[in-house]
């Protein structure tokens, strides 16, 4: 299932002001380069976890319905399943009832009797689902160690900002990330 980004988040889970508290940066010399940093950020703690922090609309494409009609998208969490469609073998889209599938946010999983829903006639992609995932819409929906794991990554990019590009090498992650992040993480077999 391949996962495509339709609407990025509205704003950053931290401002501008709050980070450069949090950095300790009393002028706005870099102002430019902290704001990048915290997007940056922001979607590496979302890769590392499997989970938009803020509200964020995504396109989930399948080849054909999951046998057992439960399908896990390696995003979350769910929140809403906007829209739903098959395709024929010529392409044509045919929308279908949102109301047929059943959003388990607990589980982060769509459901679906797939023996009752069209088999798209497309061979690849035959399948969108249109979802909406994330915590919420607002910075405080987002939990509190997951800003933190944001805050500890940012203050680690802006403080090795030039390392990678003098020694050429990768800068190894910030001590702790990794533990902020792990209840949140979502493993794939």
């Amino acid at each position: 299932m391949s996962a495509i980004l339709l609407v990025p988040p509205a704003s950053e889970p931290l401002l501008l002001a709050e980070a450069r508290q949090f950095l300790r940066v009393d002028h706005a010399d870099d102002d430019a380069v902290v704001t990048a940093q915290i997007a940056a950020a922001r979607a590496h703690v979302e890769a590392l976890t499997r989970r938009a922090l803020l509200t964020q609309t995504w396109r989930f494409v399948l080849d054909a319905w999951p046998t057992r009609g439960r399908i896990a998208p390696r995003i979350g969490p769910l929140q809403t399943l906007l829209a739903a469609r098959v395709f024929d073998a010529s392409g044509v889209e045919h929308a279908l009832e949102v109301e047929s599938f059943v959003v388990d946010t607990a589980a982060n999983v769509i459901a679906a009797p797939c023996w009752a829903l069209p088999a798209p006639g497309r061979r690849v992609a035959g399948i969108e689902l249109d979802v909406i995932c994330g915590f919420g819409a607002l910075a405080s929906d987002v939990p509190a160690d997951l800003i933190h794991a944001l805050k500890i990554l940012l203050a680690h990019w802006y403080d090795n900002r030039g390392l990678a590009a003098i020694g050429g090498g990768a800068v190894m992650q910030p001590a702790g990330l990794h533990a902020l992040i792990a209840p949140y993480r979502g493993l794939s077999l």
